[in-house]
């Protein structure tokens, strides 16, 4: 499961529903406080099972250096709502973030952040429109899908993440979310309270949703090389105990890309959540690079 921070522990928050051209999305929104110069806006998009809390320890670090921070929840995940036919495609979801940014963004191009699958999903954001962003970030994410054929011969055990997004694709639709779930996350250790949480965001998701970004997770096309000549300023960090693209697979693309992978130590899949300090320190380095 995606780690989450405990949801009492925002801080500074405010949770608000966005408005766009393509419906309703639930955000969390960190204004910069009175007597912060004002730098811009950046759009977080988090991954598979989360969703705009994963960014909740981030979002006030953020403000109070400047930057309007928001993160929000993808079609029919968690708190926006999706029907079993709205579009979900990797082209839909990245047309959602151009949407919300357009909304947000009054200062003009705002930074794009993606983690995990939300990568995939900023990345076709820039590419479909590369005005409406300063730079892009990439949290623990990956070239491609885990079908890919250049993603399958940097990885020991290429059939894995392949067997385990097929199955969860299989089940959801027979079993349904909560079978899905408990078979899942029934050895997660976790405070009762956090468990609690991610229980009900999962639950609280559209089945037609999460299984459309299971499947864009085994074939969304690599997009690398269409990246590195957007002109965009790309970043890669991920976790020193990272489990989902090997590492390989992000330091070729990140070699691709003109940049190297920035390790953050102490942190998994979720650096936002396990080092919350390092990740922001991360971003704000990458900006100050992007607008040099």
């Amino acid at each position: 499961m995606t780690s989450s921070p405990d949801p009492e522990a925002f801080g500074a928050l405010t949770p608000r529903a966005v408005t766009t051209a393509r419906g309703t999305f639930a955000a969390l929104d960190a204004p910069v406080p009175a007597g912060t110069s004002r730098r811009g806006h950046v759009l977080l998009v988090p991954g598979f099972t989360g969703s705009k809390e994963d960014f909740a320890f981030v979002l006030p670090l953020l403000a109070q250096a400047g930057w309007h921070a928001t993160s929000y929840d993808q079609r029919g995940q968690y708190e926006t709502p999706g029907k079993p036919d709205d579009d979900y495609t990797v082209r839909g979801f990245a047309a959602d973030a151009l949407a919300i940014q357009e909304a947000l963004a009054p200062y003009g191009a705002s930074h794009l952040v993606g983690h995990s699958f939300g990568g995939l999903v900023a990345q076709h954001a820039v590419l479909d429109d590369t005005s409406a962003w300063r730079s892009l970030a990439l949290l623990c994410s990956g070239p491609a899908g885990f079908g890919d054929a250049g993603v399958r011969a940097r990885t020991d055990d290429p059939d894995a993440a392949v067997r385990m997004l097929r199955a969860f694709v299989a089940a959801v639709p027979v079993v349904g979310l909560e079978v899905v779930f408990a078979q899942r996350n029934a050895a997660i250790d976790a405070p009762p309270q956090l468990k609690a949480f991610v229980k009900r965001r999962f639950l609280a998701s559209v089945p037609e949703s999460l299984t459309a970004i299971a499947t864009h997770l085994l074939d969304t096309p690599d997009q690398v090389g269409a990246l590195a000549a957007s002109g965009v300023p790309v970043a890669l960090a991920r976790g020193s105990a990272d489990d989902a693209w090997p590492y390989a697979v992000q330091d070729e693309m990140a070699e691709r890309l003109g940049t190297e992978v920035v390790v953050i130590e102490g942190a998994g899949h979720s650096p936002a959540v396990d080092q919350p300090a390092a990740t922001v320190d991360f971003l704000l380095r990458a900006w100050e690079r992007a607008e040099r």
